[in-house]
């Protein structure tokens, strides 16, 4: 993948897990700028979301741990665990909001 494509891909990932927080239905705010996406929780806990466009990487820190994220296979996988990305996004919001989420692209 160029870079152009990982750009592309990357920024279309931030701009659906924005659509997705939004239709969730729970009160979360978010911030998007510049290749960086921060969620943030009513208990103050954040969630942040980052391209790492050297690496073609996208990168998520929460309250509990960081993971790195690879696009291989049309998917976005987790480097150590292997965990799709929104799976582990669904797990990691509804920790940090204390409420069931299931969140997808679409």
């Amino acid at each position: 993948m160029n870079d152009s494509q990982y750009n592309l891909i990357a920024d279309e990932l931030l701009l659906a897990v924005e659509e997705a927080i939004e239709d969730c239905g729970v009160d979360i705010d978010y911030e998007g700028v510049g290749g960086l996406l921060t969620l943030t929780f009513k208990n103050a806990s954040k969630i942040i979301i980052n391209k790492q466009a050297p690496l073609h990487e996208v990168w998520v820190a929460t309250k509990f741990n960081g993971h790195h994220f690879i696009y291989e296979n049309d998917c976005w996988k987790d480097k150590r665990a292997g965990d799709e990305f929104w799976q582990f996004l669904s797990q990691a919001v509804s920790t940090q909001a204390e409420a069931e989420i299931t969140l997808s692209a679409e």
